[in-house]
Protein backbone atom coordinates (compact mmCIF):
# COMPACT_ATOMS: atom_id res chain seq x y z
CA UNK A 1 0.00 0.00 0.00
CA UNK A 2 1.61 3.40 -0.91
CA UNK A 3 1.76 6.15 1.39
CA UNK A 4 -0.95 8.87 0.90
CA UNK A 5 0.77 12.10 0.02
CA UNK A 6 2.08 14.25 2.66
CA UNK A 7 3.88 11.55 4.36
CA UNK A 8 6.79 12.43 2.77
CA UNK A 9 7.87 14.92 0.51
CA UNK A 10 9.02 12.97 -2.44
CA UNK A 11 5.34 11.67 -2.30
CA UNK A 12 3.62 15.01 -1.94
CA UNK A 13 6.13 15.97 -5.36
CA UNK A 14 4.65 13.12 -6.74
CA UNK A 15 0.92 13.37 -6.23
CA UNK A 16 1.51 17.36 -7.01
CA UNK A 17 2.52 16.88 -10.03
CA UNK A 18 0.03 13.99 -10.70
CA UNK A 19 -2.83 16.64 -9.86
CA UNK A 20 -1.41 19.49 -12.25
CA UNK A 21 -1.27 16.69 -15.60
CA UNK A 22 -4.97 15.70 -14.30
CA UNK A 23 -7.91 16.43 -15.93
CA UNK A 24 -9.61 17.72 -13.55
CA UNK A 25 -6.94 21.10 -13.08
CA UNK A 26 -7.53 21.34 -16.56
CA UNK A 27 -11.34 21.70 -15.75
CA UNK A 28 -10.42 24.44 -12.96
CA UNK A 29 -8.00 26.07 -15.15
CA UNK A 30 -10.53 26.52 -18.33
CA UNK A 31 -12.58 27.75 -15.40
CA UNK A 32 -10.40 30.92 -14.54
CA UNK A 33 -9.40 31.23 -17.98
CA UNK A 34 -13.43 31.31 -19.10
CA UNK A 35 -14.34 34.21 -16.06
CA UNK A 36 -12.08 36.32 -18.04
CA UNK A 37 -13.47 35.67 -21.69
CA UNK A 38 -16.62 37.74 -21.32
CA UNK A 39 -15.52 41.30 -21.04
CA UNK A 40 -17.49 41.95 -24.40
CA UNK A 41 -20.61 41.81 -22.41
CA UNK A 42 -19.10 44.61 -20.19
CA UNK A 43 -19.32 47.07 -23.34
CA UNK A 44 -23.16 48.30 -21.97
CA UNK A 45 -20.78 50.01 -18.94
CA UNK A 46 -18.23 51.76 -20.66
CA UNK A 47 -19.97 52.11 -24.37
CA UNK A 48 -21.13 55.53 -22.81
CA UNK A 49 -17.76 56.39 -21.81
CA UNK A 50 -16.55 56.01 -25.69
CA UNK A 51 -19.87 57.85 -27.12
CA UNK A 52 -18.98 60.87 -24.64
CA UNK A 53 -15.40 61.47 -24.71
CA UNK A 54 -15.09 60.30 -28.71
CA UNK A 55 -18.31 62.17 -29.70
CA UNK A 56 -19.84 59.50 -31.40
CA UNK A 57 -23.71 58.81 -32.44
CA UNK A 58 -25.90 56.01 -32.00
CA UNK A 59 -25.42 54.73 -35.30
CA UNK A 60 -21.57 54.64 -34.72
CA UNK A 61 -21.64 53.52 -31.40
CA UNK A 62 -23.32 50.46 -32.71
CA UNK A 63 -21.35 49.79 -35.51
CA UNK A 64 -18.73 49.72 -32.84
CA UNK A 65 -20.93 47.16 -30.92
CA UNK A 66 -21.19 44.97 -34.18
CA UNK A 67 -17.13 45.09 -34.74
CA UNK A 68 -17.00 43.83 -31.06
CA UNK A 69 -19.76 40.97 -31.87
CA UNK A 70 -17.69 40.00 -35.29
CA UNK A 71 -14.42 39.85 -33.41
CA UNK A 72 -16.22 38.17 -29.97
CA UNK A 73 -17.78 35.17 -32.61
CA UNK A 74 -15.98 35.09 -35.45
CA UNK A 75 -13.53 32.12 -34.55
CA UNK A 76 -12.96 30.37 -37.71
CA UNK A 77 -9.23 31.57 -36.99
CA UNK A 78 -9.04 30.15 -33.73
CA UNK A 79 -10.15 27.17 -34.63
CA UNK A 80 -8.35 26.44 -37.95
CA UNK A 81 -5.12 27.46 -35.72
CA UNK A 82 -6.35 24.76 -33.05
CA UNK A 83 -6.46 22.12 -35.58
CA UNK A 84 -2.57 22.42 -36.30
CA UNK A 85 -1.10 24.00 -33.21
CA UNK A 86 -0.87 22.86 -29.29
CA UNK A 87 -3.75 24.28 -26.87
CA UNK A 88 -0.70 26.61 -25.22
CA UNK A 89 -0.07 28.63 -28.37
CA UNK A 90 -4.01 29.37 -28.87
CA UNK A 91 -4.07 30.78 -25.47
CA UNK A 92 -0.82 32.72 -25.49
CA UNK A 93 -2.24 34.22 -28.84
CA UNK A 94 -5.44 35.17 -27.62
CA UNK A 95 -3.99 36.70 -25.07
CA UNK A 96 -1.55 38.92 -26.49
CA UNK A 97 -4.70 39.86 -28.73
CA UNK A 98 -6.77 41.00 -25.66
CA UNK A 99 -3.76 43.05 -24.47
CA UNK A 100 -3.48 44.84 -27.65
CA UNK A 101 -6.92 45.53 -28.54
CA UNK A 102 -8.49 46.58 -25.33
CA UNK A 103 -5.22 48.74 -24.18
CA UNK A 104 -5.32 50.92 -27.47
CA UNK A 105 -8.85 51.23 -26.68
CA UNK A 106 -7.69 52.65 -22.96
CA UNK A 107 -4.80 54.76 -24.48
CA UNK A 108 -7.56 56.39 -27.35
CA UNK A 109 -10.41 57.00 -24.35
CA UNK A 110 -7.97 58.43 -21.60
CA UNK A 111 -6.63 60.84 -23.99
CA UNK A 112 -3.45 59.22 -23.71
CA UNK A 113 -2.95 58.92 -27.99
CA UNK A 114 -4.54 61.49 -30.31
CA UNK A 115 -8.35 60.47 -31.38
CA UNK A 116 -8.19 57.29 -33.50
CA UNK A 117 -10.32 57.71 -36.60
CA UNK A 118 -13.77 55.32 -36.30
CA UNK A 119 -12.33 52.34 -38.22
CA UNK A 120 -8.99 52.26 -36.22
CA UNK A 121 -11.73 52.12 -33.18
CA UNK A 122 -13.46 49.54 -34.40
CA UNK A 123 -10.26 47.42 -35.37
CA UNK A 124 -8.78 48.07 -31.80
CA UNK A 125 -12.48 46.15 -30.36
CA UNK A 126 -12.84 43.78 -32.97
CA UNK A 127 -9.08 42.61 -31.80
CA UNK A 128 -9.91 42.51 -28.83
CA UNK A 129 -13.01 41.10 -28.76
CA UNK A 130 -11.64 38.29 -30.94
CA UNK A 131 -9.46 37.35 -28.32
CA UNK A 132 -12.27 35.99 -26.84
CA UNK A 133 -12.79 32.89 -29.53
CA UNK A 134 -8.95 31.76 -28.50
CA UNK A 135 -9.84 30.96 -24.57
CA UNK A 136 -13.10 29.53 -26.20
CA UNK A 137 -11.34 27.23 -28.69
CA UNK A 138 -8.25 26.27 -26.30
CA UNK A 139 -10.36 25.88 -22.18
CA UNK A 140 -13.66 25.37 -23.90
CA UNK A 141 -13.11 22.31 -26.76
CA UNK A 142 -10.27 20.77 -24.70
CA UNK A 143 -12.49 20.20 -21.85
CA UNK A 144 -15.63 18.60 -24.38
CA UNK A 145 -12.98 16.37 -25.80
CA UNK A 146 -11.47 15.11 -22.18
CA UNK A 147 -15.43 14.84 -21.24
CA UNK A 148 -17.62 14.11 -23.83
CA UNK A 149 -20.00 11.95 -22.13
CA UNK A 150 -21.21 14.91 -19.74
CA UNK A 151 -20.32 17.83 -23.29
CA UNK A 152 -24.11 19.41 -22.17
CA UNK A 153 -23.15 20.16 -18.37
CA UNK A 154 -19.42 21.11 -19.42
CA UNK A 155 -20.48 23.78 -21.87
CA UNK A 156 -23.01 24.88 -19.48
CA UNK A 157 -20.83 25.63 -16.65
CA UNK A 158 -17.89 26.81 -18.97
CA UNK A 159 -19.89 29.09 -20.63
CA UNK A 160 -22.08 30.06 -17.08
CA UNK A 161 -18.48 31.05 -15.59
CA UNK A 162 -18.62 33.74 -18.94
CA UNK A 163 -21.58 34.99 -18.39
CA UNK A 164 -20.24 35.88 -14.65
CA UNK A 165 -17.19 37.19 -15.87
CA UNK A 166 -18.73 40.79 -16.17
CA UNK A 167 -20.40 41.01 -12.54
CA UNK A 168 -16.93 39.52 -11.03
CA UNK A 169 -14.82 42.36 -13.29
CA UNK A 170 -17.25 44.74 -12.18
CA UNK A 171 -16.28 43.77 -8.28
CA UNK A 172 -12.66 43.68 -9.26
CA UNK A 173 -12.66 47.01 -11.19
CA UNK A 174 -14.31 48.92 -8.09
CA UNK A 175 -11.95 47.70 -5.95
CA UNK A 176 -9.20 48.44 -7.67
CA UNK A 177 -10.21 51.49 -9.52
CA UNK A 178 -12.82 53.03 -7.88
CA UNK A 179 -16.14 53.90 -9.89
CA UNK A 180 -13.89 54.55 -13.50
CA UNK A 181 -15.05 52.96 -16.12
CA UNK A 182 -12.23 54.11 -18.65
CA UNK A 183 -9.92 52.14 -15.98
CA UNK A 184 -12.50 49.29 -16.46
CA UNK A 185 -11.37 49.18 -20.32
CA UNK A 186 -7.93 48.63 -18.64
CA UNK A 187 -8.78 45.99 -16.32
CA UNK A 188 -10.37 44.42 -19.21
CA UNK A 189 -7.18 44.18 -20.84
CA UNK A 190 -4.28 42.83 -18.84
CA UNK A 191 -6.20 40.59 -16.32
CA UNK A 192 -7.42 38.02 -18.60
CA UNK A 193 -4.32 37.76 -20.16
CA UNK A 194 -2.58 37.29 -17.32
CA UNK A 195 -5.14 34.46 -16.34
CA UNK A 196 -4.15 32.61 -19.82
CA UNK A 197 -0.52 33.35 -19.44
CA UNK A 198 -0.55 31.93 -15.89
CA UNK A 199 -2.46 28.33 -16.79
CA UNK A 200 -1.60 28.26 -20.50
CA UNK A 201 0.39 25.09 -20.19
CA UNK A 202 -2.17 22.96 -17.69
CA UNK A 203 -4.54 23.35 -20.41
CA UNK A 204 -4.34 20.36 -22.98
CA UNK A 205 -6.09 17.18 -23.98
CA UNK A 206 -5.24 14.36 -22.40
CA UNK A 207 -5.84 11.05 -24.56
CA UNK A 208 -6.55 7.42 -22.75
CA UNK A 209 -7.54 8.64 -19.23
CA UNK A 210 -10.32 6.65 -17.69
CA UNK A 211 -12.86 8.19 -16.69
CA UNK A 212 -15.64 7.90 -13.85
CA UNK A 213 -18.83 6.82 -13.37
CA UNK A 214 -19.36 9.65 -11.11
CA UNK A 215 -18.36 12.62 -13.09
CA UNK A 216 -21.51 14.04 -12.54
CA UNK A 217 -21.54 14.01 -8.98
CA UNK A 218 -17.96 16.53 -9.15
CA UNK A 219 -19.84 18.24 -12.20
CA UNK A 220 -23.19 19.30 -9.29
CA UNK A 221 -20.30 20.20 -6.82
CA UNK A 222 -19.26 22.97 -9.38
CA UNK A 223 -22.64 23.98 -10.28
CA UNK A 224 -23.78 24.38 -6.68
CA UNK A 225 -20.76 26.81 -6.09
CA UNK A 226 -21.20 28.48 -8.79
CA UNK A 227 -24.89 29.25 -7.87
CA UNK A 228 -23.39 30.28 -4.42
CA UNK A 229 -20.96 32.85 -6.21
CA UNK A 230 -23.59 33.95 -8.63
CA UNK A 231 -26.08 34.70 -5.80
CA UNK A 232 -23.51 36.55 -3.64
CA UNK A 233 -22.73 38.48 -7.11
CA UNK A 234 -26.30 39.95 -7.95
CA UNK A 235 -26.54 40.69 -3.67
CA UNK A 236 -23.76 42.43 -4.03
CA UNK A 237 -24.60 44.34 -7.47
CA UNK A 238 -28.16 45.56 -5.62
CA UNK A 239 -26.37 46.73 -2.58
CA UNK A 240 -24.15 49.08 -4.06
CA UNK A 241 -26.53 50.55 -6.15
CA UNK A 242 -28.82 51.29 -2.61
CA UNK A 243 -25.79 52.54 -1.25
CA UNK A 244 -22.57 54.17 -1.41
CA UNK A 245 -19.67 51.81 -0.62
CA UNK A 246 -16.17 52.79 0.68
CA UNK A 247 -13.36 51.52 -1.48
CA UNK A 248 -12.91 49.17 1.48
CA UNK A 249 -16.13 47.20 1.25
CA UNK A 250 -15.43 47.16 -2.36
CA UNK A 251 -11.99 45.55 -1.79
CA UNK A 252 -13.90 43.39 1.53
CA UNK A 253 -16.46 41.97 -1.83
CA UNK A 254 -13.78 41.48 -4.52
CA UNK A 255 -11.75 39.45 -1.71
CA UNK A 256 -14.94 37.10 -1.46
CA UNK A 257 -15.28 36.75 -5.04
CA UNK A 258 -12.16 35.78 -5.55
CA UNK A 259 -12.03 33.38 -2.90
CA UNK A 260 -14.93 32.06 -4.02
CA UNK A 261 -12.90 31.36 -7.35
CA UNK A 262 -10.96 29.45 -6.18
CA UNK A 263 -13.13 26.77 -4.12
CA UNK A 264 -12.68 24.56 -7.23
CA UNK A 265 -9.35 24.00 -6.10
CA UNK A 266 -10.27 22.20 -3.35
CA UNK A 267 -12.67 20.17 -4.70
CA UNK A 268 -10.29 19.25 -7.03
CA UNK A 269 -7.59 18.05 -5.28
CA UNK A 270 -10.03 15.36 -3.04
CA UNK A 271 -11.06 14.11 -6.30
CA UNK A 272 -7.66 13.41 -7.41
CA UNK A 273 -6.49 12.54 -4.03
CA UNK A 274 -9.33 9.81 -3.98
CA UNK A 275 -8.14 8.82 -7.13
CA UNK A 276 -4.76 8.64 -6.28
CA UNK A 277 -5.19 6.21 -3.86
CA UNK A 278 -7.23 4.15 -5.18
CA UNK A 279 -4.57 4.01 -7.88
CA UNK A 280 -1.67 3.38 -5.89
CA UNK A 281 -3.69 0.25 -3.44
CA UNK A 282 -2.98 -1.53 -6.83
CA UNK A 283 -0.05 -4.69 -4.93
CA UNK A 284 1.86 -4.80 -8.65
CA UNK A 285 1.00 -1.92 -10.58
CA UNK A 286 4.02 -2.76 -13.21
CA UNK A 287 1.17 -6.00 -13.92
CA UNK A 288 -1.33 -3.60 -15.27
CA UNK A 289 1.18 -1.54 -17.45
CA UNK A 290 2.75 -4.45 -19.09
CA UNK A 291 -0.71 -5.81 -20.17
CA UNK A 292 -2.06 -2.68 -21.17
CA UNK A 293 1.33 -1.58 -23.25
CA UNK A 294 1.44 -5.44 -24.56
CA UNK A 295 -2.56 -5.06 -26.03
CA UNK A 296 -1.64 -1.77 -27.76
CA UNK A 297 1.44 -2.85 -29.57
CA UNK A 298 -0.73 -5.72 -30.82
CA UNK A 299 -3.91 -3.66 -32.24
CA UNK A 300 -1.17 -1.30 -33.75
CA UNK A 301 -0.36 -4.72 -35.98
CA UNK A 302 -3.77 -5.27 -36.76
CA UNK A 303 -4.52 -1.31 -37.85
CA UNK A 304 -5.64 -1.70 -41.25
CA UNK A 305 -3.93 0.92 -43.79
CA UNK A 306 -5.33 4.38 -44.72
CA UNK A 307 -7.31 5.16 -47.95
CA UNK A 308 -6.71 8.19 -49.45
CA UNK A 309 -8.79 9.71 -51.17
CA UNK A 310 -10.03 13.51 -52.40
CA UNK A 311 -10.70 15.92 -50.20
CA UNK A 312 -14.09 16.87 -52.39
CA UNK A 313 -14.68 13.40 -53.38
CA UNK A 314 -17.38 12.52 -50.22
CA UNK A 315 -18.33 16.49 -49.29
CA UNK A 316 -21.97 15.89 -50.20
CA UNK A 317 -22.04 12.40 -48.90
CA UNK A 318 -21.77 12.95 -45.27
CA UNK A 319 -21.89 9.80 -42.83
CA UNK A 320 -24.70 9.34 -40.38
CA UNK A 321 -25.55 12.35 -37.85
CA UNK A 322 -22.82 11.89 -34.48
CA UNK A 323 -20.10 10.31 -36.60
CA UNK A 324 -17.26 12.75 -37.26
CA UNK A 325 -18.14 15.08 -40.11
CA UNK A 326 -15.42 16.84 -42.24
CA UNK A 327 -15.74 20.50 -42.48
CA UNK A 328 -17.43 20.89 -45.55
CA UNK A 329 -19.87 18.17 -44.99
CA UNK A 330 -20.92 20.06 -41.91
CA UNK A 331 -21.17 23.70 -43.15
CA UNK A 332 -23.04 22.65 -46.60
CA UNK A 333 -25.28 20.13 -44.63
CA UNK A 334 -28.77 20.91 -44.38
CA UNK A 335 -29.11 20.39 -40.53
CA UNK A 336 -25.93 23.67 -39.96
CA UNK A 337 -28.01 25.59 -42.26
CA UNK A 338 -31.11 25.40 -40.16
CA UNK A 339 -29.32 25.84 -36.66
CA UNK A 340 -27.38 29.21 -39.05
CA UNK A 341 -30.36 30.85 -39.10
CA UNK A 342 -32.20 30.13 -35.93
CA UNK A 343 -29.04 31.71 -34.46
CA UNK A 344 -28.90 34.58 -36.72
CA UNK A 345 -32.50 35.79 -35.40
CA UNK A 346 -32.00 34.62 -31.77
CA UNK A 347 -28.62 35.49 -31.25
CA UNK A 348 -28.40 38.49 -33.64
CA UNK A 349 -31.98 40.13 -31.49
CA UNK A 350 -30.45 39.14 -28.15
CA UNK A 351 -26.91 40.87 -28.93
CA UNK A 352 -28.56 43.99 -29.67
CA UNK A 353 -30.94 44.39 -26.63
CA UNK A 354 -28.04 43.77 -24.50
CA UNK A 355 -25.58 46.30 -26.53
CA UNK A 356 -28.34 48.91 -26.34
CA UNK A 357 -29.44 48.34 -22.67
CA UNK A 358 -27.23 51.84 -21.16
CA UNK A 359 -28.89 53.29 -24.08
CA UNK A 360 -32.18 51.81 -23.32
CA UNK A 361 -32.00 53.20 -19.29
CA UNK A 362 -31.22 56.21 -20.20
CA UNK A 363 -33.57 56.74 -22.98
CA UNK A 364 -36.59 55.86 -19.84
CA UNK A 365 -35.15 58.29 -17.33
CA UNK A 366 -33.27 56.03 -15.21
CA UNK A 367 -30.29 57.33 -13.61
CA UNK A 368 -26.68 56.00 -14.77
CA UNK A 369 -25.76 53.83 -11.70
CA UNK A 370 -28.94 51.93 -11.87
CA UNK A 371 -28.59 51.88 -15.72
CA UNK A 372 -25.36 49.76 -14.99
CA UNK A 373 -27.49 47.24 -12.39
CA UNK A 374 -29.39 46.26 -15.95
CA UNK A 375 -25.94 45.23 -17.09
CA UNK A 376 -24.95 43.23 -14.09
CA UNK A 377 -28.05 41.90 -14.16
CA UNK A 378 -27.63 40.57 -17.62
CA UNK A 379 -24.69 39.31 -16.69
CA UNK A 380 -25.94 37.04 -13.58
CA UNK A 381 -28.44 35.87 -15.27
CA UNK A 382 -26.31 35.07 -18.49
CA UNK A 383 -25.18 32.77 -16.18
CA UNK A 384 -28.29 31.18 -14.89
CA UNK A 385 -29.63 30.59 -18.50
CA UNK A 386 -26.08 28.81 -19.55
CA UNK A 387 -26.02 26.51 -16.44
CA UNK A 388 -29.70 25.92 -16.49
CA UNK A 389 -29.80 25.10 -20.88
CA UNK A 390 -26.40 22.64 -20.28
CA UNK A 391 -27.71 20.97 -16.99
CA UNK A 392 -31.48 20.70 -18.17
CA UNK A 393 -31.26 20.17 -21.43
CA UNK A 394 -28.49 17.07 -20.37
CA UNK A 395 -30.99 15.74 -18.05
CA UNK A 396 -33.77 15.97 -20.48
CA UNK A 397 -31.90 14.30 -23.17
CA UNK A 398 -30.50 11.24 -21.13
CA UNK A 399 -33.86 10.26 -19.27
CA UNK A 400 -36.33 11.28 -21.69
CA UNK A 401 -34.43 11.49 -24.99
CA UNK A 402 -35.90 15.11 -25.55
CA UNK A 403 -34.02 16.86 -28.64
CA UNK A 404 -31.77 19.45 -27.55
CA UNK A 405 -32.99 21.91 -30.21
CA UNK A 406 -36.12 21.67 -28.81
CA UNK A 407 -34.59 23.91 -25.99
CA UNK A 408 -33.48 26.10 -28.01
CA UNK A 409 -37.33 26.65 -29.57
CA UNK A 410 -38.33 27.32 -26.07
CA UNK A 411 -35.55 29.51 -25.13
CA UNK A 412 -36.27 31.78 -28.02
CA UNK A 413 -39.87 32.25 -27.09
CA UNK A 414 -39.00 32.75 -23.89
CA UNK A 415 -36.26 35.93 -25.73
CA UNK A 416 -39.66 37.10 -27.29
CA UNK A 417 -41.47 38.04 -23.66
CA UNK A 418 -37.98 40.34 -22.91
CA UNK A 419 -37.91 42.39 -26.08
CA UNK A 420 -41.99 43.07 -25.61
CA UNK A 421 -41.10 44.31 -22.36
CA UNK A 422 -38.62 46.80 -23.52
CA UNK A 423 -40.75 47.47 -26.78
CA UNK A 424 -44.04 48.40 -24.45
CA UNK A 425 -42.31 49.43 -20.88
CA UNK A 426 -43.99 49.92 -17.61
CA UNK A 427 -42.43 50.99 -14.60
CA UNK A 428 -39.94 48.38 -13.17
CA UNK A 429 -40.14 46.32 -16.97
CA UNK A 430 -36.72 46.83 -17.46
CA UNK A 431 -35.30 44.85 -14.16
CA UNK A 432 -37.58 42.00 -15.42
CA UNK A 433 -36.35 41.94 -19.71
CA UNK A 434 -33.25 42.58 -18.11
CA UNK A 435 -33.37 39.39 -16.80
CA UNK A 436 -35.56 37.87 -19.28
CA UNK A 437 -32.90 38.44 -21.88
CA UNK A 438 -29.90 37.75 -20.08
CA UNK A 439 -31.50 34.16 -18.96
CA UNK A 440 -32.26 33.66 -22.58
CA UNK A 441 -29.04 34.74 -24.32
CA UNK A 442 -26.79 33.01 -22.39
CA UNK A 443 -29.23 29.62 -22.31
CA UNK A 444 -28.46 29.50 -26.38
CA UNK A 445 -24.75 29.64 -26.91
CA UNK A 446 -23.83 26.07 -24.70
CA UNK A 447 -27.30 25.02 -26.58
CA UNK A 448 -25.57 25.74 -29.75
CA UNK A 449 -22.07 24.37 -29.02
CA UNK A 450 -23.83 21.40 -27.61
CA UNK A 451 -25.98 20.52 -30.95
CA UNK A 452 -22.47 20.87 -33.26
CA UNK A 453 -21.00 18.70 -31.53
CA UNK A 454 -23.47 15.76 -30.98
CA UNK A 455 -24.42 16.28 -34.69
CA UNK A 456 -20.94 16.71 -36.27
CA UNK A 457 -18.72 15.24 -34.55
CA UNK A 458 -15.64 16.21 -31.73
CA UNK A 459 -12.68 15.67 -34.34
CA UNK A 460 -13.32 19.57 -36.00
CA UNK A 461 -14.80 20.68 -33.33
CA UNK A 462 -12.43 23.26 -32.67
CA UNK A 463 -13.37 24.91 -35.83
CA UNK A 464 -16.92 23.90 -36.36
CA UNK A 465 -18.26 25.47 -33.07
CA UNK A 466 -16.62 28.63 -34.11
CA UNK A 467 -18.31 28.75 -37.94
CA UNK A 468 -21.75 27.94 -35.88
CA UNK A 469 -21.51 31.37 -34.31
CA UNK A 470 -20.85 33.09 -37.41
CA UNK A 471 -24.67 33.73 -37.60
CA UNK A 472 -24.59 35.93 -34.39
CA UNK A 473 -22.61 38.97 -35.58
CA UNK A 474 -24.18 39.06 -39.03
CA UNK A 475 -27.60 38.90 -37.21
CA UNK A 476 -26.37 41.79 -34.59
CA UNK A 477 -25.08 44.01 -37.77
CA UNK A 478 -28.70 43.67 -39.38
CA UNK A 479 -30.33 44.11 -36.25
CA UNK A 480 -28.16 46.40 -34.20
CA UNK A 481 -26.63 48.84 -36.85
CA UNK A 482 -29.22 48.43 -39.77
CA UNK A 483 -32.48 48.33 -38.15
CA UNK A 484 -32.12 49.64 -34.06
CA UNK A 485 -29.06 52.25 -34.31
CA UNK A 486 -30.80 53.59 -37.54
CA UNK A 487 -34.00 54.10 -35.45
CA UNK A 488 -33.05 55.25 -32.83
CA UNK A 489 -31.09 58.10 -34.35
CA UNK A 490 -34.13 58.76 -36.44
CA UNK A 491 -36.22 59.32 -33.09
CA UNK A 492 -33.41 61.61 -32.18
CA UNK A 493 -33.52 63.62 -34.96
CA UNK A 494 -37.28 64.47 -35.04
CA UNK A 495 -36.56 65.58 -30.88
CA UNK A 496 -34.11 67.83 -32.08
CA UNK A 497 -36.57 69.45 -34.76
CA UNK A 498 -39.17 69.47 -32.50
CA UNK A 499 -36.78 71.58 -30.48
CA UNK A 500 -36.17 73.61 -33.97
CA UNK A 501 -32.12 72.61 -33.24
CA UNK A 502 -29.80 71.01 -36.17
CA UNK A 503 -27.61 67.93 -35.72
CA UNK A 504 -24.50 70.09 -35.57
CA UNK A 505 -25.79 71.72 -33.15
CA UNK A 506 -25.78 69.19 -30.22
CA UNK A 507 -22.64 66.83 -29.47
CA UNK A 508 -24.31 64.14 -28.64
CA UNK A 509 -27.27 62.43 -30.32
CA UNK A 510 -29.46 61.81 -27.39
CA UNK A 511 -33.61 60.63 -27.68
CA UNK A 512 -35.45 60.19 -24.40
CA UNK A 513 -39.13 58.85 -23.93
CA UNK A 514 -40.46 55.20 -24.71
CA UNK A 515 -40.81 55.85 -28.54
CA UNK A 516 -36.99 55.91 -28.84
CA UNK A 517 -37.03 52.02 -29.42
CA UNK A 518 -40.33 50.82 -29.46
CA UNK A 519 -40.46 50.01 -33.58
CA UNK A 520 -36.72 48.23 -33.24
CA UNK A 521 -38.59 45.84 -30.50
CA UNK A 522 -40.97 45.04 -32.25
CA UNK A 523 -39.04 44.14 -35.33
CA UNK A 524 -36.56 42.09 -33.16
CA UNK A 525 -39.69 40.22 -31.83
CA UNK A 526 -41.07 39.25 -34.71
CA UNK A 527 -37.17 38.42 -35.95
CA UNK A 528 -36.87 35.81 -32.97
CA UNK A 529 -40.15 34.43 -33.20
CA UNK A 530 -39.31 33.47 -36.33
CA UNK A 531 -35.82 32.12 -35.80
CA UNK A 532 -37.90 29.97 -33.05
CA UNK A 533 -40.58 28.31 -35.77
CA UNK A 534 -37.06 27.88 -37.94
CA UNK A 535 -35.43 25.86 -35.06
CA UNK A 536 -38.44 23.43 -34.80
CA UNK A 537 -37.69 22.25 -38.30
CA UNK A 538 -34.00 21.07 -36.80
CA UNK A 539 -36.36 19.33 -34.01
CA UNK A 540 -38.12 17.61 -36.40
CA UNK A 541 -35.37 16.13 -38.77
CA UNK A 542 -33.19 15.18 -35.45
CA UNK A 543 -36.28 13.57 -33.47
CA UNK A 544 -34.92 9.90 -34.18
CA UNK A 545 -30.91 10.65 -33.80
CA UNK A 546 -31.85 12.07 -30.36
CA UNK A 547 -34.03 8.89 -29.70
CA UNK A 548 -31.04 6.66 -29.95
CA UNK A 549 -27.86 6.30 -27.25
CA UNK A 550 -25.73 9.35 -28.71
CA UNK A 551 -23.04 8.71 -26.03
CA UNK A 552 -22.54 4.92 -26.36
CA UNK A 553 -18.98 4.75 -28.39
CA UNK A 554 -17.77 6.94 -25.54
CA UNK A 555 -18.37 4.36 -23.09
CA UNK A 556 -15.33 1.77 -23.45
CA UNK A 557 -12.45 3.89 -21.32
CA UNK A 558 -15.19 4.24 -18.43
CA UNK A 559 -13.88 3.19 -14.78
CA UNK A 560 -15.69 0.15 -12.72
CA UNK A 561 -17.58 2.21 -9.79
CA UNK A 562 -16.11 1.63 -6.47
CA UNK A 563 -18.72 -0.47 -5.50
CA UNK A 564 -17.57 -2.86 -7.65
CA UNK A 565 -14.09 -2.47 -7.16
CA UNK A 566 -14.27 -3.55 -3.66
CA UNK A 567 -15.97 -7.07 -4.79
CA UNK A 568 -13.22 -7.74 -6.85
CA UNK A 569 -8.93 -8.40 -6.79
CA UNK A 570 -7.60 -4.90 -8.00
CA UNK A 571 -5.12 -7.07 -10.58
CA UNK A 572 -8.13 -9.52 -12.08
CA UNK A 573 -9.62 -5.93 -12.63
CA UNK A 574 -6.93 -4.44 -14.55
CA UNK A 575 -6.26 -7.85 -16.51
CA UNK A 576 -10.35 -7.86 -16.90
CA UNK A 577 -10.08 -4.11 -18.25
CA UNK A 578 -7.36 -5.14 -20.77
CA UNK A 579 -8.52 -7.56 -21.85
CA UNK A 580 -12.39 -5.74 -22.63
CA UNK A 581 -9.67 -3.15 -24.33
CA UNK A 582 -7.51 -5.37 -26.46
CA UNK A 583 -10.89 -6.92 -27.68
CA UNK A 584 -12.92 -3.95 -28.55
CA UNK A 585 -9.98 -2.92 -30.44
CA UNK A 586 -9.16 -6.29 -32.71
CA UNK A 587 -13.27 -6.18 -33.72
CA UNK A 588 -12.91 -2.34 -34.67
CA UNK A 589 -9.65 -3.27 -36.77
CA UNK A 590 -11.25 -6.17 -38.11
CA UNK A 591 -14.72 -3.79 -38.82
Amino acid sequence: MAEPPGSTGSETLRFAAHLLRGRWFTVFASFLVMFGAGATYLFGIYSKQIKSTLGYDQTTLNLLGFFKDLGANVGVLSGLIAEVTPTWFVLLTGSAMNFAGYFLIWLAVSGKIPRPRVWQMCLYICIGANSQNFANTGALVTCVKNFPEGRGIMLGLLKGFVGLSGAVMTQMYLAIYGNDSKSLILLIAWLPAAISVLFVYTIRTLEGVPRQRDERRVFFKFLYLSIVLALFLMVMTILQKQFVFPRAAYAGSATVVCALLFVPLFIIISEELAHWKKRNSLPNPALRVKIESSERSESKLVEPAVVHVPWYSDVFKPPPRGEDYTILQALLSVDMLILFLATLCGLGSSLTAVDNLGQIGESLGYQARITSTFVSLVSIWNYFGRVFSGFVSESLLVRYKVPRPLMMTLVLLLSCVGHLLIAFPSPGSLYIASIIIGFSFGAQLPLLFAIISELFGLKYYSTLFNCGQLASPLGSYILNVKVTGMLYDREALKELSRKGMSRDSVKELTCLGRHCYRLSFIILTLVTLFGALVSLILVARTKEFYRGDIYEKFRDGVEESSERESDASPVKKDMDVAGEKSSSERTNANA
